[in-house]
């Protein structure tokens, strides 16, 4: 395992107030000429990101326990993608894959459909977004079924554009006022141990689902069945042993495709390069982005090769869909997860978040639950006494930790989580300062 490359010290080291002077008049000229619809969580404005470490305009080190949302999983400025984006920009910077073609799509096609979980013949289309990913993988699978129904699950999160916003759960802020949603499109509980009755098994939990999904839609109207394997904004939620499976096993048998939306767990950030294979699952479809690229722009559908190639020729694509330097980086950043051995840090960051975490979980009365898988962990906060969701308490600790030079963000259908996703490359003691942060937070919260 090679050693990691840090090109700023990996510590955190606060110049000013946060925001300071300069992020502040940032903001002002931000104010008159960008849209108020785009909010920005961190006040202060980047200058420079390496490792776990975010460089603002003002001189101030931060904290990174966010990576952009679990996209600079192997930090911003990897060497590698760096090296490889340089390359590729010499180049060429764009030719449009489908006009003129280049070996970096085809290169990232053949790795992916080795990455991801079943050894069967696969195929692989690149896009720009995850929202794009999870859109044509509908359209894949609708094309291959004949079908249009489309299952989702309670507190997903799918994307953006209007077909996948329409799978998302959460209104506010992702659906207030866009409708209406594109229609055929229908949602069944999801399992949530945290929140389901006590006891309730895995697949029990799916049994409830599939029974409303036969019982509403009908098994022979489905084309897809679309879940996170862990499920992303809606709370980091991680479904009882046995409910994966019994999906999958589901639409075997009935001839629907199974299409795990790995675009926030996959690529390495579960401790397994997708997290699908946490229970063995081999989905028929699965959709990546977030991670792959080291932070440029790129995403796709991978699966099974008679699924993928149902569609007719020119019936995918877009045009940037796998721009040549974002293949480039992506195909850089798998090979520093590889030679880093970043699933196995992934595996390492949640023992220490564990280790930081664990006893004030169990203690502070705010906090009902520590969850997650690698690095992706959350911790969902309660009214004391009760299960009863305390986004206010969410927002108070981020907002105290921000002011500390942590930052870390928050997520939840109730806005009561606070979610974990820090770089995989981040260095340990950097690590633990900022969850000593956390924990100081949530203890003030909770007093």
């Amino acid at each position: 395992m090679a050693e990691i490359e840090y090109t700023l010290e990996q510590k955190r080291d606060l110049k000013t107030a946060v925001p300071g002077p300069k992020s502040r008049e940032l903001a002002e000229r931000r104010g008159n000429a960008i849209a108020s619809g785009v909010a920005s969580s961190v006040p202060a404005y980047a200058e420079k990101l390496d490792g776990g470490v975010i460089l603002d305009v003002d001189g101030n080190q931060l904290i990174d326990l966010g990576s952009g949302i679990a996209v600079t999983s192997v930090g911003a400025s990897a060497p590698k993608v760096v090296e490889n984006v340089k390359n590729a920009v010499e180049n060429f910077t764009h030719t449009c894959f489908m006009v003129t073609p280049y070996e970096g799509y085809v290169e990232l096609g053949e790795k992916i459909a080795e990455l991801t979980p079943g050894s069967f013949d696969k195929r692989a289309a690149l896009f720009n977004s995850g929202s794009e990913a999870v859109e044509n993988a509908v359209k894949i699978a609708r094309t291959y079924t004949k079908r249009s129904a489309v299952v989702v699950f309670d507190h997903a999160y799918h994307g953006r554009t209007n077909l996948t916003l329409a799978m998302t759960s959460k209104v506010m802020p992702y659906k207030q006022g866009f409708g209406p949603f594109a229609s055929d499109v229908y949602r069944v509980p999801m399992s949530y141990p945290f929140r389901d009755a006590d006891g309730i098994t895995g697949q029990e939990a799916a049994e409830r689902a599939l029974l409303l999904i036969e019982k509403q839609v009908g098994a022979e109207n489905v084309a897809a069945v679309v879940i996170e394997p862990i499920q992303g904004e809606g709370g980091f939620i991680v479904p009882a042993e046995g409910f994966l499976p019994t999906l999958t096993k589901w639409c075997q048998d009935n001839g629907a495709v199974f299409v795990a939306d790995e675009v926030q767990a996959g690529i390495a950030r579960t401790g397994k390069w997708f997290s699908s294979e946490w229970e063995g699952i081999e989905p028929d479809l699965v959709t990546f982005a977030k991670g792959i690229a080291g932070g440029m722009p790129l995403s796709g559908v991978v699966g099974r090769a008679e699924i993928m190639n149902s569609v007719h020729g020119g019936g995918l694509g877009g045009t940037y869909g796998g721009n040549p330097v974002a293949c480039a980086a992506a195909l850089g950043a798998i090979e520093t997860i590889e030679e880093w051995g970043l699933n196995e840090r992934a595996l390492e960051i949640e023992k220490i978040i564990k280790e930081e975490l664990g006893d004030l979980a169990e203690s502070s009365p705010i906090v009902g639950e520590l969850r997650g898988r690698g690095a992706m962990m959350a911790l969902e906060f309660v009214e004391p006494g009760s299960k009863k969701p305390n986004a206010d308490a969410a927002k108070q600790i981020a907002a105290k930790c921000m002011e500390q030079g942590v930052v870390i963000l928050t997520c939840g259908t109730f806005g009561n989580n606070v979610r974990l996703l820090p770089p995989l490359v981040i260095d340990f003691d950097l690590l633990r300062d900022g969850l000593r942060v956390f924990a100081k937070a949530i203890e003030e919260a909770g007093a």
